[in-house]
């Protein structure tokens, strides 16, 4: 249930910068290095090629807001308190309470910036990137969605840099370069120090959008042209990174905060938007929204040249939950001993140092409810039972002939109920 204490690491070790590239709504297999056939991604390619690229990463959750409390607390979002999707009206959020990545990190001397989507409370401004950790602030405060006419709301969707909002958004299309051009002068404003970067992209979440110099590039369409403008933003970040010689020192991760949007909303096929312009969950069963696999399995790279050795793909348990510990040992900063975290230190798994994770189960909560559990290959989900090592697409039920590992998963869900 709770990962393990942590020691700190020495603090004679050179501390490392981290970034974490966070995806909206992109499905599993919506890059080439996860099977799309259309879609091209080389540079999140290369970095798969250069790290390790995981098959069984898991979001924090199959929806945008408490997918994001989990990264950036270690936490469930129902433990940390906020397991529901926050919109644009909404008062309240992240109970100041929680302790971030960011203001963990800043413990250690650590340069700090978000860029892009924060989707965890605005409303009062306490509750803003920049009271959370965060030294800079530049992006959208929820999803890109958030407007007539798809959701009903009289807040019109703007750009805030910091504790103040700078212009309406009309146009969504340049969001993803803004963003990259925001991360690059980051990075090289915080070359001498250590830093994190934290870049959550408002795509693929609909209205999908791609600047014109981009569009019409891909055989996917409009959704393939936004995927491979991602592809591009990260392939430029990597290469700020080898330009300024940080690339031996910064770990990087790549991930989406949920699975696909698909079955969308009949309010959502408005202005434009199609039901096809969504992502691929490859094989798996479901989609965002759901605790099928296809709403919380993810991609789910990591690179750190030097320190992560190149070229292994590792069908190992790990999860978004797991950033907060393991950067924290990274870094030299000792978890906190007040407060239960749910996430796993990977270092040992990252360098090679074990083939297996310390991840060996994963909870599945819609909202604050509580509906599924893995345990090793085992997923036990409103009184069904799979094995995912054998049937990682959930369409064969074996609970009838495992009687006892459904009694033993049953109970522990209904214990984990209670205690998380």
């Amino acid at each position: 249930m709770g990962g393990a204490t942590l020691a700190a690491q020495p603090a004679s070790a050179p501390r490392p910068n981290f970034i974490i590239l966070f995806a909206d709504d992109m499905g599993y297999g919506d890059l080439s290095c996860y099977g799309h056939p259309n879609i091209q991604t080389p540079n999140l390619d290369r970095m798969a090629s250069e790290g390790i690229r995981f098959t069984s990463g898991y979001a924090a959750a199959s929806v945008c807001t408490p997918s994001r409390v989990g990264l950036l607390t270690g936490r469930y979002a129902k433990r940390a308190g906020l397991p529901n999707n926050l919109g644009p009206d909404s008062i309240g959020g992240l109970p100041l309470t929680e302790i971030t990545l960011a203001q963990q990190l800043k413990t250690q001397g650590y340069k700090t910036a978000a860029i892009g989507k924060w989707h965890i409370g605005h409303n009062p401004a306490s509750f803003l990137p920049t009271a959370r950790g965060f030294d800079q602030y530049f992006g959208l405060l929820y999803s890109n969605d958030m407007i007539p006419p798809w959701v009903k709301t009289e807040a019109p969707l703007r750009l805030w840099r910091n504790q103040d909002a700078i212009e309406h958004v009309t146009d969504q299309s340049l969001l993803t370069e803004r963003y990259t051009n925001e991360a690059i002068q980051f990075i090289r404003n915080s070359a001498n120090n250590p830093f994190f970067l934290y870049l959550p992209y408002a795509m693929p979440h609909l209205p999908v959008s791609a600047p014109a110099s981009r569009r019409g590039r891909s055989r996917a369409g409009l959704y393939g042209d936004t995927i491979e403008t991602l592809d591009w933003s990260a392939g430029q970040i990597l290469a700020e990174l080898k330009a300024r010689n940080l690339d031996s020192n910064t770990m990087v991760v790549f991930a989406s905060d949920n699975g696909p949007w698909h079955d969308l909303p009949p309010r959502m096929l408005a202005n434009g938007v199609e039901p096809w312009q969504t992502g691929s969950k490859s094989l798996f069963r479901g989609a965002k929204g759901t605790t099928w696999e296809g709403g919380h399995r993810v991609p789910f790279i990591t690179r750190w040249p030097g320190t992560i050795p190149a070229g292994r793909t590792s069908p190992e348990m790990v999860s978004t939950l797991d950033l907060f510990p393991t950067f924290s040992f990274a870094s030299g900063a000792p978890l906190p001993k007040d407060r239960t975290y749910d996430g796993h230190n990977l270092l040992p798994l990252l360098e090679n140092k074990t083939q297996t994770s310390p991840r060996t189960s994963y909870h599945y909560f819609l909202g604050p409810e509580l509906q599924g559990l893995r345990d090793g290959p085992w997923k036990y989900r409103m009184n069904e039972l799979y094995n995912l090592d054998l049937d990682p697409a959930e369409q064969y039920n074996v609970a009838a002939r495992h009687p006892d590992i459904v009694q033993r998963m049953a109970s522990r869900l209904d214990a984990d109920r209670v205690n998380i």
